[in-house]
């Protein structure tokens, strides 16, 4: 089993910056991959961002070149800085953790990007 905690998120400008973590703890040893998804309302998840254990990173289009996604492997912490915010960035994100086994999920934290 692996636990997720996120932190970060809130309320920002459009133009902004914001910071989201998640710390995994429990059976990390199993984790293959870390990523964030965003739900907004009247929509499905999407991806956001998605990092391998080796460093290779995958980002939807519509955040690339604003949204950096970073991973800690000792810490087993997973990160997403998030510049030049957009009204259209609003969403719950959700963190996300794959093992060969099944997908974790993390609380979700609300960010909110006034125009």
């Amino acid at each position: 089993q692996v636990q997720l905690v996120q932190s970060g998120g809130g309320l920002v400008q459009a133009g902004g910056s914001l910071t989201l973590s998640c710390a995994a703890s429990g059976s990390t040893f199993n984790i293959n991959t870390m990523g964030w998804y965003r739900q907004a309302p009247g929509k499905q998840r999407e991806l956001v961002a998605v990092i391998t254990t080796g460093g290779a990173t995958n980002y939807a289009d519509s955040v690339k070149g604003r949204f950096t996604i970073s991973r800690d492997n000792i810490k087993t912490t997973v990160y997403l800085q998030m510049n030049n915010l957009k009204p259209e960035d609003t969403a719950v994100y959700y963190c996300n953790v794959r093992t060969f086994t099944r997908d974790y999920w993390g609380q979700g934290t609300q960010v909110t990007v006034s125009s």
